[in-house]
């Protein structure tokens, strides 16, 4: 019996916390960006790389990936964010920049090309935090989860959606995702991967939809039909009401992909939209395939899928099943070379592939699940930050600050915005700038970030509590040092030596 995912998702809990559990295990080894380069659709108009041959950087927030995204010296220099650690509400603040568009409360790729985000070391999570894609092309989203975004109750982002574009977006492939929800519209949740307003050549492959009443669409209305050539290959949809996806006009290549627990619709083709539909894996389901919810009909070619345990609605004014013996009814022209796994060995390659957390893995074409090789890239500039970048939370942001005289037109506040395009600057060639707290908070470990076209200005410094004016540590040049873990409730970087004019961007804090 057929009940809503709210009344299911304490049936779904142990596997979810299982797939949690697994996306922040992975070790740094384990994760690589673009490992085999992208795949479907997103191989066409010019192919999708996007970071490759620029800078990486590391955030452990989502402040610090609006920083990173921010201090490039254009919209489309490339790069790449390795993302560890959780990203929420809490650590998502706005970042100004002429490279950037950003917003508080998502994780917004806004009128920018050229990126790649992965989750590296323990794993990324987005909790109750969307990622939103506007006005962008060549995005690569690779290696993380994103969970229980809401678009009512507390708190919201991206309208409700795990992943959406819209607005013009080319060129973006998501990769070993796994993309979850606690319930359907009710509940404050919409889709997990929606897209719209003009969006195409999308691949989402390798990755894991579960829990939603609403897997994903392409096209936000019957005449919103502007989007479409997405690709979806090796993908486990379980425990969707329906949309999986939902395609309006367009087209739409489906293989390999291990759907259960569909439970009131699955890949719904309507106003004109094609789906070719691959040797995929139906399970314990309901109308997985047809025309729903509209008069305005779509289209699909079927071959080498496997129906099981799958019933059928009969017939009627808007509902157009394809069942219970879905045949064609067009043909679709695939323009990219693809390998089709054996549609009974669906579930169990998909089961050890997709998502995040699995290591990359990938089908060989043969039902076997291999490690792909790397895809050559261009070595990376200096990181920023550095490579001995320090693991948690940076404590500075949220903190307050002071300091010595400070130059005309910098602040403080600068060094703790996580915004690398902000700085401090002393008003001659030393001084001391200080983050501090209301209570006494542990720290080990401090970054000093310069700013762009000051590195190496900053000579000797001293590190103090400046509670009792011990010094912690001493050298020179920027760097991440590390020292006895002490609890303070001010911590001062006290310039003693420089060359030029020193800019302190960041002076970050760990415990």
């Amino acid at each position: 019996m057929r009940r809503p995912v709210a009344l299911r998702i304490s049936a779904a809990s142990a596997a979810m916390a299982l797939a949690a559990a697994v996306g922040v295990t992975l070790s740094m080894s384990e994760a690589s960006a673009a490992t085999g380069g992208a795949t479907g659709y997103a191989t066409q108009n010019g192919g999708t790389t996007g970071g490759a041959g620029g800078q990486t950087v590391r955030a452990t927030t989502g402040t610090q990936i609006h920083a990173a995204l921010c201090s490039r010296a254009a919209s489309n220099t490339p790069i790449t964010i390795e993302v560890e650690g959780t990203i929420n509400h809490g650590n998502t603040t706005k970042v100004s920049g002429d490279s950037c568009n950003t917003a508080a409360g998502v994780i917004e790729l806004k009128q920018i090309s050229n990126v790649t985000l992965v989750g590296v070391g323990s794993g990324a999570v987005f909790d109750q935090l969307g990622i939103h894609i506007r006005e962008s092309s060549n995005i690569i989203i690779q290696n993380v989860t994103v969970r229980n975004v809401k678009k009512s109750g507390s708190p919201t982002s991206n309208g409700g959606d795990a992943i959406g574009m819209e607005s013009d977006v080319r060129n973006v492939w998501v990769d070993h995702a796994t993309l979850l929800a606690s319930g359907g519209e009710s509940e404050g949740y919409d889709g997990l991967f929606d897209m719209k307003d003009n969006t195409q050549y999308v691949t989402l492959s390798y990755s894991i939809l579960r829990n939603s009443g609403r897997g994903g669409l392409i096209g936000s209305s019957e005449s919103d039909l502007s989007n479409g050539y997405v690709t979806f290959h090796h993908n486990r949809y379980e425990n969707i009401d329906s949309r999986a996806p939902l395609l309006r006009g367009g087209t739409a290549h489906a293989y390999n992909n291990h759907y259960v627990s569909l439970n009131e619709s699955g890949i719904n083709s309507r106003a004109g939209a094609k789906a070719k539909v691959d040797n995929n894996y139906f399970e314990d389901s309901k109308d997985v395939l047809g025309t729903f919810y509209t008069d305005q009909r779509g289209y699909w070619q079927v071959s080498g899928n496997v129906f099981d345990n799958v019933t059928w609605s009969s017939p009627g004014t808007e509902n157009y099943p394809a069942g219970p013996n879905p045949q064609s009814n067009t043909t679709v022209s695939i323009p990219y070379s693809y390998s089709l796994d054996a549609a009974a060995c669906v579930p169990d390659v998909v089961s050890r592939t997709a998502g995040a957390g699995t290591g990359l893995k990938v089908s060989d074409g043969n039902c076997s699940a291999q490690t792909p090789t790397p895809t050559p890239t261009t070595p990376p500039t200096t990181p920023t930050p550095d490579p001995t970048q320090p693991s948690g939370t940076n404590l500075s942001i949220g903190a307050g600050s002071d300091g010595s005289s400070k130059a005309d037109g910098t602040s403080y506040g600068s060094v703790r915005d996580g915004d690398m395009s902000t700085y401090w600057s002393p008003s001659g060639s030393t001084g001391s700038v200080s983050i501090k707290w209301g209570s006494a908070t542990a720290v080990s470990s401090v970054a000093i970030r310069e700013a762009a076209g000051s590195t190496g200005a900053i000579g000797s410094w001293r590190l103090l509590n400046a509670d009792t004016g011990a010094v912690l540590t001493s050298g020179s040049g920027a760097d991440v040092v590390t020292f006895p873990q002490t609890s303070l409730k001010k911590i001062t970087f006290e310039i003693t030596g420089a060359t030029g004019t020193p800019k302190v961007a960041e002076f970050e804090t760990y415990a």
